[in-house]
C-alpha cells in the first residue's frame, strides 16, 4: 500500500510510525511546505522518499495533518490529484467549516472527515509516538458521503492501529469538542499568561510551582500555529464555552469575597463527580486527557 502523509509532525509522524509497526510493507511517502521536516522524518526513518502533489496519483491513503485553515486550502488540490481509488482522511480538530468546503468537490466520495482524538503538547517529526493511536478514539463524520470500499480501507487501518471508532455529525463534534478541547487549551494558555504577567514582579514564582502547576499548563506548550486557526474556526462554540466558563469562575470568585467556604465546599464536591464519570466512559476520559493535535 502507498501511504501518502501531508503534515509530517507528531500526529503524521505518529500515524507513520504505527503504520509501518504493522504494515512493514507499506511505502511512506511524505509531503510537507517545511524542507527541514522532511530531511528529518526521513532520518528518522518516519517517511520512505520525499513527495510533492504530482506523486499523489500513486496513493492508496492519504492522511492529511495540518492546521485547520491550511486544510481548507490543501484538501480539494489533493481530491483533484488523487486516482478514483484512494481515500484521504484529514485529522482536524474542527470538521463542520471543512465538510461544507468540500460538499460539492467532484470527488467528496474520496474523502473520509476523520479527527483522531490523540496528541501531546509537542510538534515536528521528532515529537512522533509508537502507539499514540491505540485505544485512541477517532471520531468519524459524514461516513454515509464516502464511497463504501474506500470507507472499508480506512476503517481497517484504523483497527490495525487499534483505535476506536465514534460517529458524529460535523455541527455536533464541533460543539462537543469545544468544551472537551478547546477550552481546556484556553484555560492552559490563560493560566500560563496569568503566572508569567505576576512572575516579571515575583522573580521566586516558578520556584514554588509543583506538578499540579506543571500539569494544568501543559497545554500550553501547544503550537498557538495550529490552534489559532482552531479557535477561528470553531469560534461560536468556543464563546460559548467561555460565558459558561467565566460565570462559574465568576460565581467562585463571589464565594471567596463573601467567605462562603462551605458553598466553596459544596461546589468542589458536585465536581468531584467528574471522576466517576471519566472512569465510567473512556471515550470520554480520553477527549479530556488527550487533547493536542495535528
Amino acid at each position: 500500500m502507498n501511504i501518502f502523509v501531508v503534515g509530517i509532525g507528531l500526529i503524521g509522524g505518529s500515524f507513520v510510525k504505527d503504520v509501518k509497526a504493522k504494515m512493514p510493507t507499506a511505502k511512506v511517502y511524505g509531503i510537507d511546505t517545511n524542507e527541514a521536516h522532511l530531511e528529518e522524518a526521513l532520518s528518522l526513518g518516519l517517511i520512505d522518499t520525499k513527495a510533492t502533489y504530482a506523486d499523489l496519483s500513486l496513493a492508496d491513503f492519504v492522511l492529511v495533518s495540518v492546521p485547520v485553515d491550511a486544510l481548507q486550502r490543501e484538501l480539494p488540490k489533493i481530491l483533484d490529484a488523487v486516482p478514483d481509488d484512494c481515500v484521504v482522511c484529514d485529522a482536524g480538530s474542527t470538521k463542520q467549516q471543512i465538510c461544507e468546503v468540500l460538499q460539492a468537490h467532484p470527488k467528496r466520495r474520496n474523502f473520509l472527515a476523520c479527527h483522531p482524538i490523540a496528541g501531546t503538547e509537542f510538534s515536528g517529526p521528532s515529537a512522533a509516538v509508537l502507539g499514540l493511536y491505540r485505544g485512541k478514539t477517532n471520531i468519524i463524520c459524514e461516513i454515509e458521503k464516502t464511497a463504501f470500499a474506500l470507507q472499508e480501507r480506512a476503517l481497517e487501518l484504523f483497527g490495525l492501529l487499534g483505535m476506536r471508532i465514534r460517529y458524529m455529525n460535523p455541527v455536533a463534534h464541533d460543539r462537543h469538542i469545544a468544551y472537551v478541547s478547546h477550552l481546556s487549551h484556553i484555560s492552559s494558555f490563560m493560566l500560563g499568561k496569568t503566572v508569567i504577567d505576576k512572575e516579571r514582579n515575583e522573580r521566586d514564582i516558578f520556584d514554588m510551582a509543583g506538578s499540579g502547576f506543571e500539569s494544568t499548563v501543559r497545554l500550553a506548550k501547544s503550537s498557538p500555529a495550529m490552534w489559532a486557526p482552531i479557535f477561528e474556526q470553531n469560534r461560536d462554540n468556543v464563546v460559548e464555552t467561555l460565558e459558561e466558563y467565566i460565570q462559574n469562575l465568576t460565581a467562585f470568585k463571589e464565594l471567596l469575597v463573601r467567605e462562603d467556604y462551605e458553598g466553596i465546599y459544596r461546589e468542589m464536591d458536585k465536581t468531584n463527580r467528574i471522576k466517576d464519570i471519566l472512569k465510567g466512559l473512556p471515550e470520554a476520559k480520553k477527549m479530556a486527557q488527550d487533547t493536542s493535535k495535528q
